[in-house]
């Protein structure tokens, strides 16, 4: 495309963050249908660390480019597009080929992003605020005075999802590492030390009654704890298995094994609900569908940021040429908030 020149970072296969490799290329053009996106923000999520242990369960074979998710300017309009997208700041959920200078996808794909929100600020809230967004109203529907169980308070979702909460008059419990206490504390959320042990004494003492919902991305045993922590009619809902990033065997059994613990759970007559959330479920049975309740969700979480109802974490913007030190940073559990990407 013209001068345009793109750079992207592969994932060759299991690896040390400084494996990565840089690949240089000419970026495509735009097919029928489609748009390419000069990228300003991407990010390191939680998935990507699994991606490049080879323990993200769905994962493409190797080598591939990660990024979940990014923010950009489209840079041309392929046939069948309004060119009148052409300079507009968008964001996109892509699951991989984010790490890159540039990004072809479907226009229908992308999310315009609001004036007054820079890419970086943007870019925090795409894959963790639909997350949180939708775990919380589509699946949990939290109301007002009841209470709720987070784990990873202080992570990229939980950190947007007790935010969210608080906003909406919700008592959030939050389990994080002491030196992240007084940060939650701020926020109104009562912060549980993970590393004191006995979570769940540590829960009951604060909710002796159960919690209305639990949102949990830790998996194997503490998804059972969760389950056991929920108030009559409460909620459950499982959305990761980090406690299994380090593993070894099958990728896939880890999340196998929670599905069957849900489908068992939701056969129980107590009055309790237990999901495992998919940020891309119902995407292959109905795309429009998908579509529009993605883009009506993450305007949804723009809003709120716009607000002041969310504050957009960023922990660190580094070059995109330097993926390798931002991965092993998001991976050293030392920051708070998102490590962002720019060209």
């Amino acid at each position: 495309m013209g001068s345009e020149h793109l750079v992207q970072v592969v994932l060759p296969g299991i690896v040390a963050p400084e494996g990565l490799e840089i690949r240089e290329a000419v970026v495509p053009d735009a097919g029928r249908g489609q748009i390419v996106i000069a990228m300003e923000a991407t990010g390191v999520s939680f998935a990507e660390q699994q991606m490049r242990r080879g323990r993200y369960y769905d994962q493409p074979p190797f080598p591939f480019v990660p990024g979940y998710d990014l923010v950009g300017r489209v840079l041309a309009t392929g046939e069948g597009v309004d060119p009148g997208l052409a300079g507009r700041r968008v964001a996109a959920l892509v699951k991989v080929g984010g790490w890159a200078s540039h990004v072809v996808l479907d226009a229908k794909d992308a999310v315009q992003v609001p004036d007054g929100l820079t890419a970086a600020e943007a870019e925090t809230v795409v894959v963790n605020g639909i997350t949180a967004w939708q775990m919380m109203h589509r699946k949990a529907r939290v109301r007002a005075g009841q209470t709720i169980l987070v784990h990873g308070a202080s992570g990229g979702v939980g950190s947007v999802l007790v935010q969210l909460a608080r906003t909406a008059g919700v008592k959030v419990i939050g389990t994080a590492s002491a030196r992240h206490h007084d940060a939650l504390r701020e926020l109104g959320v009562i912060p549980v030390d993970y590393r004191a042990g006995d979570v769940p004494g540590q829960v009951r003492e604060l909710a002796p009654s159960g919690v209305d919902a639990v949102f949990d991305h830790v998996g194997g045993r503490s998804v059972t704890d969760s389950w056991h922590l929920l108030a009559p009619g409460g909620t459950l809902v499982s959305y990761g298995s980090a406690s299994t990033r380090d593993d070894t065997g099958s990728k896939q059994w880890p999340v196998l094994k929670i599905l069957a613990r849900v489908s068992l759970w939701n056969t129980l007559p107590n009055g309790r609900r237990a999901y495992f959330y998919n940020i891309w479920a119902g995407r292959s049975l109905s795309k429009d569908r998908f579509r529009a309740r993605l883009r009506a969700d993450l305007t949804e979480v723009f809003a709120a940021v716009r607000r002041g109802d969310v504050t957009a974490r960023i922990a660190a913007q580094l070059p995109l040429t330097r993926a390798a030190e931002a991965l092993r940073l998001a991976e050293s559990g030392t920051v708070t908030g998102k490590v962002v990407l720019t060209p």
